[in-house]
């Protein structure tokens, strides 16, 4: 059976009425013992799983919301989660929120525990590594899913993905110190291998392809003291180094902060972006160029997605990437 078996399809295959069924699994005692055991039976054997979020859904028109962050020490994802429960709040869902700390074994418990309270509809911004215990009880329970931010299962028509722009973020981005006048141009932190940075990344390769430059790529810990420690690091092994795109905020402002420790001046000999333009982006000396993800409004998105998907059947694309602009300021002006 390539769709999901109903409750229908338990009280044909049982030779019982729908109403009999649904009795069975609120352990009703008004069903015989030999009926019950016959209807356990073929649950059993066609697969059918009792979704009690979803009937719960259908008779009180509320539920729960599962959702999980790999880091909300992380301004940006902090901002992410804000602005999802305050647009599920607004719709009358409340939401259960868990932080997983880029672990994917407590992520499993995490999911896990979510679906045994009823969760109705997962938003993953998931942890990376053995992530398949994740989604495995997440198929199991036949509840709407999607990845956000970030894409670690392949099979996006069941678990739809979507992001910010990172391919268009990091051509804008790099276009930007071009014209500023940068002509070597490195890109610093996110840890290879991983979606994101990749998609970041590739559209810094493109633009610096086109123009016959060499790209200069340092990855590591998408952190302030990785950028800190990268700015001592530029200096003495890449002096040519006149412009920079970090990976994200937090590995910019860390850069930032290590060249005024070196005495190198961000602007007029150093030019640095960021992506996600944080809050802080605009607050620190020199203010920080960054590329806008606009989370506050991916996350309002993200939550209305959920929720059509949930109570009108409307499954998202299998990929979605939303609008970013680059937000110039003194650090590339």
């Amino acid at each position: 059976m390539e769709r999901r078996p109903t409750i229908v399809d338990v009280a044909r295959s049982a030779g019982v009425s729908k109403s009999t069924v649904s009795l069975v699994l609120q352990n009703s005692p008004l069903v015989k013992q030999e009926t019950r055991a016959d209807v356990r039976r073929v649950m059993a054997e066609i697969g059918y799983v009792y979704n009690r979020a979803a009937a719960n859904l259908r008779s009180a028109n509320a539920g729960l919301i599962g959702l999980v962050i790999n880091d909300l020490r992380n301004p940006f994802f902090t901002e992410f989660a804000t602005s999802v429960q305050m647009a599920l709040s607004a719709r009358g869902y409340a939401t259960v929120m868990g932080n997983t700390d880029e672990d994917a074994g407590l992520q499993a418990q995490v999911v896990g525990a979510m679906i045994e309270h009823g969760v109705s509809a997962l938003i993953l911004s998931s942890a990376y590594g053995e992530v398949a215990a994740t989604f495995e009880q997440i198929a199991r329970a036949g509840i709407p899913a999607v990845q956000v931010l970030r894409r670690v299962h392949p099979d996006t028509a069941q678990f739809p993905f979507a992001s910010p722009d990172g391919p268009a973020g990091g051509r804008l981005a790099t276009e930007h110190l071009l014209a500023q006048g940068a002509r070597h141009i490195a890109f610093v932190g996110g840890l290879p291998g991983r979606s994101v940075t990749e998609a970041r990344k590739a559209g810094y390769l493109d633009v610096l392809a086109r123009e016959g430059i060499a790209p200069l790529v340092l990855e590591g810990r998408p952190v302030r003291a990785f950028g800190r420690e990268m700015a001592a690091r530029l200096a003495a092994d890449h002096p040519q180094v006149d412009g920079v795109l970090c990976f994200n905020d937090l590995v910019a402002l860390g850069l930032l902060s290590g060249c005024a420790e070196i005495g190198r001046r961000v602007g007029p000999e150093l030019k640095l972006v960021g992506f996600d333009d944080i809050e802080e982006c605009a607050q620190v000396y020199p203010s920080l160029t960054s590329v806008r993800s606009h989370i506050a409004g991916f996350g309002q998105a993200m939550a209305g997605t959920v929720l059509a998907w949930l109570e009108e059947g409307a499954k998202p694309a299998a990929e979605t990437l939303s609008p970013v602009e680059l937000i110039a300021r003194a650090s590339t002006l």
